[in-house]
């Protein structure tokens, strides 16, 4: 007995300074992160931390997730798992020069006061506009927290659904494990890369006879979604925190900041307050002038208007915030020849003039394409095929032709005009009243086809998996479709005879296909490619209507009244329907089997809304992984451990000793058949 006593006693002191050796280095990593200085040497951290491990290892027992020794993760992963996040995760719109930004400003004032009944917008007399910070050139990063401890961490996706790369985040030391505070709270940030440690992984390909990265921010991508954390963490990326998700009682986006640096975060300590756009103006110019010495990439100021409760006014139109724009500054330039012009059609039939370019690189990219959007700004530009020219390539925008060197032209230049007839189907080109695009209009045409098509089967819409662009025009060719209905009708014994097709991979897609006849309301809408709606306003439309039918019969001055639906969206979206080719698509689609599922409003996803459970023992109807998405999914949280918070627990077969500290904690118990009614 004494000695069990001992060991107990042993055990307890382990754990003891097992906590302690916790809550010291995230101390630290808060002084250094956070508050940006030291109070320790790197080495007298790095001894903490190896004795942390050393006890870890011996005493397993007592690792938890927040430990510091948790940022490399086990074995590798054999992919990612999806993250729907809480609320869209929304892109912002870029500005390029002081009247982008005036425009702007006129432009949040007017749908002020066509919104709210004549309100006049607020003036810098009532306390500065504006919050700013820099555009780090990054990956959007979504961290969620409960109790204070990380739970996951996904990447944007498609602003609605990302993927789970919550392994790969706790490798990143400037994330905490632990906030200062025990919170549930949702947060955005960005990770990237510091210029030295970029400068120090190249060097280190170089030696090991392996190629170089163009840039920080290819590493960063490439690094958050690396299968193996270990990789990850050999990468040494930093991440500063912008924004809070969760409602905190934040009144203004500077108090945004207050509160991530008390809980703990990396923040932007050059962030500031600016009374109106000549302070925005000013702020441009000064960080424009310090970007050279700083220490990471960044390409602009992002611009914020300050008051939260203004901003919810205001609200959003397609996938990016009214109140809320990047003052980009000037992209990287280099010059290179225009060696042709080509037409590319687009699914609505634009004609797309691209200039093919000598290859020259551009921000660490080999570039041998530039648009130059339409005819208007080829005259505009004076581009000629074999002119020299300055391209230009401001972060993920397509690169663009900006200036003509015609000191440099030979007399051999040849000048472009948009053709009179389709370059695909020979139809005779159109140019809409008051718009600068000229247009396909044979709804038949091959090559805006094909990319409906592509649109139609792609990763956002049906996600049909084996039916990429050229098994598109494979069956176009073979004429085994049309349209897109088509594909519904497909047998396997239609594929099997088609080059690089066999019985399994006929069988496939076949059997895809018919997978994805049923689908969600928003992303049927995406499908469609109505003109202007992108999957943000698709997810919207969804989310307002609930059915398909609604939607079909719904009017112009319905959808203007909707705040995220902005004239244009508006007006496109009736004349889609009001098309015949169009109606008889859907009949098609109907016919074929296609069924539209209908969008489930947002108060039926939240009927677990602050409910805690936990999971023990096996589920007979799914997966543990599956019902903690469905727990998710309805607003409730999860958790590893049962406490007195715990609001239910749901017990499967064989439970472990979470069942028993249940009993003891008094929490409700409930089994699988009930946990399956609470979630339908």
């Amino acid at each position: 007995m004494a000695i069990i006593k001992k060991e107990a006693r042993d055990k307890k002191e382990i754990r003891d300074r097992i906590e302690k050796l916790k809550k010291e280095i995230n101390h630290h990593r808060y002084l250094y992160h956070a508050l940006d200085r030291q109070e320790i040497s790197e080495a007298a951290l790095d001894s903490l931390k190896h004795e942390l491990f050393k006890l870890e290892k011996q005493y397993p027992e007592f690792v938890s997730p927040d430990s510091p020794t948790q940022r490399i993760g086990g074995q590798p992963l054999k992919k990612f798992s999806k993250i729907r996040h809480s609320q869209p995760v929304l892109s912002m719109e870029d500005i390029f020069d002081f009247q982008e930004l005036r425009n702007w400003e006129d432009y949040m004032s007017d749908y002020f006061k066509k919104k709210h009944k004549g309100q006049i917008f607020v003036s810098a007399e009532d306390g500065p506009l504006y919050f700013c910070e820099r555009k780090i050139d990054g990956i959007d990063i979504v961290l969620t927290y409960q109790k204070g401890i990380l739970v996951t961490a996904a990447t944007r996706g498609n602003g609605l659904i990302g993927e789970d790369v919550t392994q790969n985040i706790k490798t990143v030391d400037a994330v905490p494990l632990r906030l200062q505070k025990s919170v549930d709270v949702v947060v955005r940030g960005e990770v990237f890369m510091r210029k030295k440690d970029f400068t120090e992984l190249n060097r280190r390909q170089k030696a090991a006879g392996q190629p170089e990265f163009a840039n920080p921010r290819n590493v960063v991508a490439g690094s958050i979604r690396q299968l193996d954390p270990k990789i990850t963490a050999k990468r040494r990326l930093d991440c500063y925190v912008f924004e809070i998700i969760t409602d905190l009682g934040q009144k203004t986006h500077q108090q945004v900041h207050q509160i991530l640096k008390e809980l703990g975060f990396k923040i932007d300590t050059k962030a500031k307050l600016c009374r109106d756009l000549e302070d925005v103006r000013d702020c441009h110019t000064e960080w424009e002038r310090e970007r050279e010495k700083c220490p990471f990439n960044y390409d602009g100021v992002v611009v914020v208007l300050n008051d939260v409760a203004l901003e919810k006014k205001l609200g959003f139109v397609g996938k990016s915030p009214r109140w809320m724009r990047a003052y980009k500054f000037p992209g990287e330039e280099a010059a290179t020849v225009v060696r042709e012009i080509s037409v590319q059609i687009g699914r609505t039939g634009v004609l797309t003039p691209v200039a093919h370019l000598q290859p020259t690189r551009v921000m660490g990219t080999l570039i041998s394409r530039a648009t130059l959007h339409n005819q208007d700004e080829i005259d505009r530009l004076d581009v000629r095929v074999g002119d020299t020219v300055i391209i230009e390539k401001a972060g993920d925008v397509i690169p663009a032709v900006i200036k003509v060197l015609k000191n440099l032209r030979t007399g051999k230049e040849k000048k472009f005009k948009m053709p009179n007839n389709c370059p695909v189907c020979n139809s005779p080109v159109t140019r809409h009243p008051g718009e600068v695009a000229y247009y396909c209009p044979n709804k038949e045409c091959f090559a805006s086809e094909h990319r409906r098509i592509s649109h139609f089967v792609g990763k956002q819409s049906f996600d049909i998996e084996g039916l990429g662009p050229k098994i598109v025009i494979q069956l176009m060719n073979q004429g085994l479709i049309r349209d897109a209905a088509d594909i519904f009708n497909l047998t396997a014994g239609d594929l099997e005879p088609l080059e690089r097709f066999a019985e399994k991979s006929a069988a496939n897609l076949s059997r895809a296909i018919n997978q994805s006849k049923k689908i969600d309301l928003a992303r049927f809408i995406q499908a469609l490619g109505i003109r202007h709606i992108g999957e943000q306003s698709a997810a919207d439309l969804a989310g307002h209507f609930g059915s398909f039918e609604k939607f079909a019969r719904v009017d112009l001055s319905t959808l203007q009244s909707l705040p995220e639906i902005g004239p244009k969206m508006a007006q496109s979206i009736v004349d889609w329907f009001q098309n015949k080719d169009n109606r008889r698509f859907l009949e098609k689609l109907k016919k074929a089997g296609v069924e539209i599922r209908n969008h489930r409003p947002e108060r039926a996803r939240q009927t677990l809304k602050g409910k805690s459970f936990v999971l023990t023992g096996t589920l007979k109807s799914m997966s543990r992984e599956k019902a903690k998405e469905k727990i998710q999914f309805l607003g409730g949280r999860i958790s590893e451990t049962v406490s007195r918070r715990t609001d239910f627990i749901v017990v499967g077969e064989e439970p472990g000793s979470k069942y028993e500290k249940a009993k003891g904690l008094g929490v409700k118990i409930i089994n699988e058949e009930e946990f399956l009614r609470m979630i339908r």
